[in-house]
């Protein structure tokens, strides 16, 4: 990928998820609350809905960053004809290795903001000053495994539809999609991901909020789902769910028409200043 390629991802991307992470955010902080094992009203209801907002917005850009140009770079290297068959897969090898790179950076990120939300009466740095005196480091990674297996089959299903619905898109109309279209096809694969992954959302929620020593605090994400399912039933599995459609389908629409505008228009001015 050349410098100028790489430069577009890197800014479209971050600016992309900034938008959406701190517009979105409210209904995050519901869907996390929804998914407690503490309970919606316990882990705050509606009071301090921006609790935790510090740290995706420190988090948020060098996460979106580091998934797209991980993105893009792989999409370059698997050449494939786009009327190939294999341009799917291309696509879901792409999508999955960004989010193994990009979880390296949301999942601090993501543990000190979960735990900041359901504790609204504690201050995003008194989260991660509590998280790093009780676990360490590791305290800030655990979900790891749980976000990328959350993640991976999200990315499967929403970057190959998305890439699908702009191609199909374009054809139909005879010229490339416009930024907002790209932003619609975006909403639907956002949202039809969402909703087949939700049970992974729910266990990896419930590990990262789990008490230091606990059977769910391990990371077993077979253990947690099974956990929910004991005690919850298929509605457990699926707590949040409307919130999360909700939030990725929008989020979705901004994130990616977002990404792909920026993206476009870095292309294009690094290209009139011939760098």
């Amino acid at each position: 990928m050349e410098r100028r390629d790489y430069l577009s991802s890197l800014m479209a991307g971050g600016i992309a998820g900034m938008c959406v992470d701190l517009i979105l955010f409210p209904l995050d902080t519901v869907k996390t609350r929804l998914q407690s094992p503490l309970g919606f009203y316990k882990s705050g209801g509606f009071r301090g809905i921006y609790a935790g907002v510090p740290s995706t917005a420190l988090g948020s850009f060098p996460n979106a960053s580091a998934f797209f140009v991980t993105y893009e770079t792989v999409k370059s290297l698997l050449h494939t004809d786009p009327s190939s068959y294999l341009s799917p897969v291309k696509h879901m090898v792409a999508a999955s290795l960004g989010e193994v790179v990009a979880c390296l950076i949301r999942v601090p990120s993501e543990v000190v903001k979960q735990r900041t939300q359901v504790s609204p009466s504690s201050t995003t740095y008194q989260m991660l000053a509590s998280t790093l005196r009780e676990e360490g480091i590791r305290g800030l990674y655990r979900g790891y495994k749980s976000t990328v297996l959350r993640e991976i089959p999200f990315a499967f299903v929403q970057f190959p539809l998305w890439e699908f619905l702009k191609d199909l898109w374009s054809w139909k109309q005879g010229q490339a999609v416009e930024s907002w279209q790209s932003a619609v096809c975006g909403a639907f694969a956002g949202g039809f991901a969402a909703a087949v992954t939700t049970p992974l959302d729910v266990a990896k929620t419930r590990i990262m909020l789990a008490k230091t020593g606990s059977s769910t605090a391990s990371g077993n994400v077979l253990l947690a789902l099974n956990d929910i399912w004991r005690t919850q039933g298929v509605s457990g599995l699926f707590v949040g769910i409307v919130p999360r459609i909700t939030a990725i389908s929008l989020g979705g629409f901004i994130f990616l028409g977002a990404y792909d505008k920026v993206r476009s228009l870095l292309l294009l001015h690094t290209a009139k200043n011939g760098q």
